[in-house]
């Protein structure tokens, strides 16, 4: 399909793109892959004899609420089938369009079924129109925070991700805004540049900060062993060095001020029940 969705430039997810021989530029944001009966392929799973309960994880690739989901409700779908089910599920998230759900959430909130995790990379919306096309200001990602808040959902902020000298200059002020609105979890994840990645994004840094862009890509290479990017699954969220060191120190005395920890979101399997099974795919 064809449409105007999320264009961060950061996002770790544009190689899928070039797995499928489209291009994780402009193809990323225009040319879209949705499973329209993903709904109906889930409760076909959760029903199958001896299934067994784990947390799904939505949005921990692309974004479940991107605009396309205000017309194909995918993600609603999903978890109507996850609350009749008594499923856990966690979302990762960077719109406010997931208050379109608000009751869902909170009817799963209050089966301790639900956990969602908002990004907030920067405060100025001038910056995150430049980083984050078409993703939702600052200001309205720090509102859904406090409206699930407030509909009793557990919530995250992820400060995601952290640009060397472009968005790290935020790092204390967003914590010190969450936290009034009741987030009591909140954690920030450093620029990864896997792949075709690194190449857009020294682009980007030579059309709107040619002036930034050797010191940016300095720390970036000091905090990833001198490339552009860590492979290595283990690694990769836990960059190395002085820089590194620095943003840690930073992050833990702001949390400290604003009261904030790092709060654990029990969510609850055992009272799983497998859905009504969908009769046409029982059939396949």
């Amino acid at each position: 399909m064809y449409a105007r969705e999320h264009g961060c430039v950061y996002c770790f997810a544009r190689p899928t793109h070039a797995y499928h021989d489209l291009s994780p530029g402009l193809d990323f944001e225009t040319r879209l892959f949705a499973k329209p009966n993903a709904a109906a392929l889930l409760r076909a799973t959760l029903a199958r004899k001896g299934y067994s309960p784990r947390p799904i994880a939505l949005g921990t690739n692309t974004d479940p609420y991107q605009p396309i989901e205000r017309d194909y409700r995918i993600t609603r779908q999903i978890l109507e089938v996850c609350l009749e089910a008594r499923h856990p599920v966690t979302i990762t998230t960077k719109s406010d369009r997931v208050l379109q759900d608000a009751d869902l959430l909170a009817a799963m909130a209050r089966e301790k079924l639900v956990a969602v995790s908002i990004s907030v990379t920067t405060l100025d919306p001038v910056l995150s129109g430049k980083l984050e096309p078409r993703c939702a200001a600052p200001s309205k990602r720090l509102n859904a925070l406090g409206k699930l808040v407030e509909l009793g959902v557990p919530v995250h902020c992820s400060l995601s991700p952290v640009i060397p000298a472009i968005t790290d200059e935020f790092m204390e002020e967003i914590i010190a805004r969450v936290a009034p609105l009741g987030v009591r979890s909140v954690g920030w994840i450093p620029l990864r540049l896997p792949h075709e990645v690194a190449g857009l994004f020294r682009e980007w840094l030579a059309v709107h900060y040619p002036a930034r862009a050797g010191k940016v890509m300095s720390i970036v290479r000091e905090m990833r062993g001198g490339r552009d990017n860590d492979p290595n699954f283990h690694s990769r969220m836990n960059p190395q060095g002085v820089w590194a060191d620095l943003f840690r120190a930073r992050f833990r005395i702001a949390c400290r001020k604003a009261g904030i920890g790092r709060a654990k979101f029990e969510l609850d399997c055992s009272r799983f029940r497998p859905p009504q099974s969908d009769g046409q795919l029982s059939l396949l």
